[in-house]
């Protein structure tokens, strides 16, 4: 069964949206540096689902030039998946295209890949799946 795993929301800064959070009431998780995607990100559970923080580590990471382009706000869409392997080879099967070929490990070890915006209906969208 698919669920929505987290939304990533890209910030100019890490510390302020997490006060923001904070203000909300809710929790924030420890923060991670995810070196490969030259971010740092910090994680906000909300009932079955997550919010997840994203400040770029460098200038030219893709959570910077996102923020060039677009500024501050929804970055992705993340979908709880099981079986990743599968769904990603029956989806290319069906013309999907991704922003890569293989399936990386990012933040707690989870396992994700991202849709690229034109497959699906101009939302980047990250099939994501726990270690």
């Amino acid at each position: 069964m698919l669920s929505i795993d987290h939304l990533g929301i890209a910030v100019k800064s890490l510390e302020q949206a997490k006060q923001f959070y904070r203000n909300l009431g809710l929790e924030i998780q420890a923060e991670e540096t995810v070196a490969a995607e030259k971010v740092k990100l910090a994680m906000v559970p909300m009932g079955g689902s997550r919010i997840e923080l994203l400040e770029p580590t460098a200038e030219d990471s893709p959570i910077a030039k996102f923020l060039a382009k677009r500024g501050e706000g929804l970055h992705h869409v993340a979908l709880h998946v099981h079986n990743l392997p599968a769904i990603v080879e029956r989806m290319k099967l069906a013309g999907t295209r991704f922003l890569s070929e293989e399936i990386k490990v990012g933040a707690g070890g989870h396992k994700y890949i991202f849709i690229h915006p034109a497959s699906a209906g101009g939302v980047l969208m990250e099939l994501c799946e726990q270690a």
